[in-house]
């Protein structure tokens, strides 16, 4: 009997989740006659190589234009409480990132962009805040255009009346902000550069307002509130604060807090700006606070599917039978959503890796970062090694392939129709256990049956759950009382 592939995909529950109410160690499991009985989720999958090659051919496409809103009034104070939903676009899919002329060199340039993004990352962690300022570092800021911007794109309106822009949406970013006229220097977008002098709802902020207290390396100029980001692979922007209206289809959201960037450089290219979903107060979800009671959601859609994934806002919007693992907070790094890893596992057994690894320190070093702007998940180099060494054991009899780009790990799949490979399962704080179906580890990165082990050593103790991993799996933050869920829904 034939079985469409989605529902072999429901079959195998591209998201598993179980509570771990053994304790056995990870040698007792390995040894054990009933190893499977241990592990109450698929252990093996047969993956489809020719599928997932011919899904390379991705359909280019623009956003929709009209996003989709929801108003709710059942607040127990008679307030409106709000849920606002966004289509959720991967970069390769928008028309203007269209410029490569195969998947091998989209590739590389997605991993270009990856390995910038990783050392932003760790240099805005372990180098003692989220922003630097600019001046530091003067002309010898090197513009990453080349390699275009950011993973995900939302369209939202900015002004009164909205002009519609491509946003960059962050998960590990604290401010929003647009390009805006006049510039002193602007990179290429594709919609016309924002003017606030055409926005009847643009106000600039003073400098001794409390906006301006929160915004980190703020300054004064002639009254007005100053700031300035520098990302760490040399990406910048600086301008001045403002209080503007942003509107999700028909809904407007008035006085949030914009930086209006008048000099900016770097791996923004084609989107308008940045759309800072942090910790921080001053990131969207920050802004919004009440009206969407800290909460939102994300479905980063899966390759080779012609459809949109989607970022929601609202406490309405948390699913019911999401596995809820806690949030943990790191004061040195307050922008950065971390989460309890306890271990990893290779199909039907734990690696031998100490819980401690995944730990912040003392120092803020360390720790497991949720980031939707980094590709390829990182672990640091003595938790990798153990990791690739026990997928290379569980995939021995595959041909391998030489390395490719920041791969060690990689496979000739050319002429096979189907593999057998382990599934591959992160053990969280609390029990839950996150298995992974092949797709979201095993990638292609050319057209000739090259696939991939989609894991990356990291430079520093920090680990990044990427968003080739995330992929597929509804993603939920309930900020205001400190929990990130995955599922239960499938993208």
């Amino acid at each position: 009997m034939f079985v469409p592939l989605q529902q072999i995909l429901v079959l195998l529950i591209v998201v598993i989740f179980s509570a771990a109410t053994n304790t056995t160690t990870a040698s007792e499991i390995k040894n054990s006659t009933t190893a499977h009985a241990l592990f109450p989720y698929p252990t093996h999958e047969n993956f489809n190589v020719q599928e997932t090659i011919s899904q390379l051919a991705t359909k280019i496409q623009t956003p929709h234009e009209k996003q989709e809103e929801d108003f709710h009034f059942d607040d127990e104070n008679g307030e409106e409480k709000r849920n606002l939903k966004l289509k959720l676009i991967h970069r390769d899919k928008l028309y203007f990132s269209n410029y490569f002329s195969n998947h091998s060199k989209m590739f590389e340039a997605r991993m270009k962009r990856d390995v910038k993004r990783v050392s932003s990352l760790i240099h805005r962690i372990t180098g003692g805040g989220n922003g630097y300022r600019v001046e530091e570092f003067g002309s010898d800021v090197v513009s990453g255009m080349d390699q275009g911007s950011g993973e995900y794109f939302v369209r939202i309106g900015v002004g009164s009346p909205a002009r519609n822009q491509y946003m960059v949406i962050d998960s590990g970013s604290d401010i929003v902000w647009v390009q805006c006229q006049p510039c002193t220097q602007c990179y290429h977008q594709s919609d016309p550069v924002f003017d606030p002098s055409l926005s009847g709802s643009f106000a600039g902020v003073s400098c001794g307002s409390s906006v301006c207290d929160r915004v980190e390396n703020s300054g004064c100029h002639a009254g007005r509130c100053k700031y300035e980001v520098l990302y760490g692979d040399g990406s910048y922007t600086r301008g001045t604060i403002a209080i503007e209206t942003l509107t999700f289809g028909h809904n407007m959201v008035k006085n949030v807090a914009i930086g209006c960037g008048h000099s900016n450089s770097g791996m923004f290219t084609a989107a308008a700006g940045l759309l800072g979903l942090g910790g921080g107060s001053m990131s969207l979800v920050g802004q919004l606070g009440g009206q969407t009671g800290g909460a939102f959601s994300y479905c980063l859609v899966s390759r080779g599917t012609e459809s949109t994934g989607s970022l929601e806002f609202g406490r309405r919007v948390l699913p019911v039978g999401a596995a809820w693992v806690p949030l943990i907070r790191n004061p040195l790094a307050p922008s950065f959503y971390y989460i309890g890893l306890t271990g990893l596992g290779i199909g039907d057994a734990q690696v031998p890796i100490s819980e401690e690894v995944f730990k912040i320190t003392e120092l803020g070093d360390g720790g497991v970062v949720m980031d939707t702007g980094t590709a390829v998940t990182r672990f640091p180099a003595v938790v990798y090694v153990a990791f690739r060494d026990a997928f290379l054991a569980e995939t021995a009899s595959l041909p391998r392939a030489p390395a490719i780009s920041i791969f060690d790990t990689c496979y000739d799949l050319n002429g096979f129709v189907t593999v057998r490979v382990p599934t591959v399962s992160f053990f969280l704080m609390g029990g839950q256990i996150l298995t992974l179906p092949a797709r979201n580890f095993l990638i292609p990165v050319n057209d000739k049956g090259t696939f991939c082990f989609a894991f990356a050593p990291s430079a520093s103790g920090l680990s990044i759950i990427g968003n080739i991993q995330q992929e597929g799996i509804q993603i939920s933050f309930d900020g205001a009382n400190g929990f990130v869920g995955f599922g239960p829904n499938i993208c």
